[in-house]
Order: structure tokens, then C-alpha cells, then sequence
């Protein structure tokens, strides 16, 4: 990973080889052409060397491409949870996106950012059908994951603390963010952030529909890639964690993976709604298993301009790594 994360390339392909080379021979009446022959045959044996041409370029990947960082592979691994499925909305989603001052202008898109793995690819078996709250493993690692959609004013704080720990994240962005903040959205692609899909303007899904669902999911998609360069699928988020079940099968046909959370920090809710740094803390130690998914959010409160997840991001990772615990992006679900 560029700036924050580890992260390794890798590719197979087959090489070409080459097949020998057997001149064919001749005959002469003349002994003196024989001669001639003869000794062209000792020359040439003595300058071809015996080694086959070159091969050719070993062939790039056919079904994937990888990630700059893909996460450690935990595929079989017991431990899976899935939340339940319901068309109410989860009491502690994300909240609406509300955009705060003046979005800053359009910057130049990056010419450095590798595109995520697997974009677009078929989804398999293992994945489709859920919206995944952890990760199924039984190692100590948790997916740190921030939304993004109200204001930008959590990023470069997050971004900075991330690099400086090593830490690797997800981030999920809205449609709206993505074009509003198309700097910041830059900034989080060039530190390596693993980029997923949050909607256009960030909706309850269970009201919309189909149409107006696949209107939402790709509208999304190409503001991201505008902004960033990537496709952001695999990774999708339900704004609020409002789904059913065909919402799911929705979302799998056009190539995503839901993902919820195992905790909300509620960092969102801000100083005036009660939370507070030591209460974000709390909460993911409170709810840490292994493959813990963590929710944070980028964005300040509207009101208090607090940005508490952003602010207790040094301690959790550190509360974590006494416990033991290391960290991963969501491309664990990948295998």
C-alpha cells in the first residue's frame, strides 16, 4: 500500500516455450560438397549454443486484478456471522449525508492508484446471499471501516493517524462525497484506502425500487471512479443498514458484497448527542471478537462539529493491538 497498510502484487501466467530447432540434410555426388556441408554442420554446432529462444510474456491475470494490498486469506476459516435480514433500518446506521460549508473544487484525478481486486468479477457462492456484519475467521484481526457522506472534515485526521500506525482501512462513499470532496476522496485512494460503494445520496433502500436502486448503486459507482480512478466494487454498504432480502440479491447481481458491521461507534451522534471519545473506545472493546467489523464515520457532527471517531482513532487502534488484535480490510471476505 502506498501510504498506510502493507500490501503485495502478485500474478500468474504461463510461459511459452520454444521447440528445437532439426536442420535438414542433404545429399551430394560431389565429395567436395560433402566436405563443404560437413564443416558448415561443425560450425554452426559450435556457435547455436544449444539454449531455445526466449519465452514469451507470462499471461496477466484472466478473472482478477490484485489489490495493492489484499488482506491475509482466512477462506474456510469457522466463525461466520451474518446479521439478520429485515426491512427495518438498523437504530445505530449511518445518518444522512449533510454537506457542511463550501465543498472544495475539483483537483486533478490521480495517475498512481492501482484499481482494487476483483472489480466487477463474479461474485462466488461463498460471499453471495448475506450482508456480512464479520469476518469469518477465528484469527485476532478486525476491519476498521469509515463511512463517508456528510462532510470531510474527519479525513485528513483519519488519513494521518492510519499511516503513522500502519493501519489498513475501508472506506465507503456516498455518490454525493465523492463529488463533493473529490480532493479529500483523492487524498483517501492515494493513501491506499480500500474504496467501497455507498450509495448516491445515501437513501432507505427498502422504500426504492428496483430501479431506482440500480440508479442509486451505479450512479455512486461513476462519481467514484471520477473521483478516484477505481471501481469500487466488490464492497457495498446499506445507508442506514436498511435491506431485505431481495435488496441483497439486488446488489449481488450487479456485482457487490454488502457489509455491515459488528459495532457502531456512534461516534456520529457527537458531544451533543453523549458520545465521547472514551465512549467510542468502549464500545468496540466492548463488542471485539475475531473479525470484528468496525463502523466510524469521516464527517463531523452538523451541529457540534465534533469529530469523536476520528479523534479516539489513536487510542482504539492501540486499545486494540494490547489486545492482540491486528487489522485488515475487507478483502478477508474474498478469500
Amino acid at each position: 500500500m502506498g501510504g498506510f497498510g502493507s500490501r503485495a502484487r502478485g500474478g500468474t501466467g504461463n510461459l511459452a516455450g520454444a521447440g528445437n530447432v532439426n536442420p535438414a540434410m542433404t545429399r551430394s555426388g560431389s565429395a567436395a560438397a560433402l566436405c563443404t556441408v560437413v564443416c558448415l554442420v561443425v560450425v554452426l554446432a559450435g556457435c547455436g549454443g544449444g539454449g531455445a529462444p526466449p519465452a514469451g510474456p507470462a499471461a496477466g491475470p484472466t478473472t482478477s486484478v490484485t489489490t495493492d494490498a489484499p488482506a491475509p486469506s482466512v477462506t474456510g476459516l469457522p466463525g461466520t456471522t451474518v446479521s439478520p435480514v429485515s426491512s427495518a433500518p438498523s437504530a445505530s446506521a449511518s445518518h444522512p449525508p449533510r454537506a457542511t460549508g463550501t465543498p472544495p473544487g475539483p483537483t486533478s484525478r490521480p495517475t498512481t492508484v492501482a484499481p482494487p481486486s476483483t472489480p466487477g468479477t463474479a461474485l462466488s457462492a461463498g460471499v453471495a446471499g448475506k450482508d456480512w456484519e464479520r469476518l469469518p475467521t477465528t484469527r485476532k484481526i478486525v476491519a476498521l471501516t469509515f463511512d463517508a457522506g456528510a462532510n470531510a472534515d474527519g479525513v485528513a485526521p483519519v488519513l494521518a493517524t492510519l499511516r503513522r500506525e500502519n493501519v489498513p482501512a475501508t472506506f465507503f462513499l456516498t455518490g454525493q462525497f465523492a463529488k463533493n470532496f473529490p480532493s479529500k476522496v483523492q487524498d483517501i485512494a492515494a493513501a491506499g484506502g480500500r474504496i467501497g460503494n455507498h450509495s448516491a445520496t445515501h437513501p432507505y433502500f427498502t422504500k426504492l425500487t428496483d430501479s431506482e436502486i440500480r440508479s442509486q448503486v451505479q450512479s455512486a459507482e461513476g462519481d467514484i471512479r471520477t473521483a478516484t480512478g477505481q471501481d469500487p466494487r466488490p464492497f457495498f454498504r446499506f445507508p442506514y443498514g436498511d435491506r431485505n432480502v431481495h435488496d441483497i440479491a439486488l446488489l449481488n447481481e450487479l456485482g457487490y458484497v454488502p457489509v455491515r458491521w459488528t459495532v457502531d461507534t456512534v461516534g456520529w451522534k457527537g458531544t451533543s448527542g453523549g458520545a465521547s471519545v472514551e465512549s467510542v473506545t468502549t464500545r468496540v472493546l466492548n463488542a471485539l471478537t475475531p473479525g470484528e467489523i468496525v463502523l466510524m464515520h469521516l464527517g463531523s457532527h452538523p451541529e457540534d462539529h465534533s469529530t469523536l471517531d476520528a479523534d479516539a482513532l489513536p487510542g482504539v487502534i492501540k486499545a486494540l493491538r494490547e489486545q492482540g488484535y491486528g487489522f485488515v480490510t475487507l478483502d478477508v471476505l474474498l478469500g
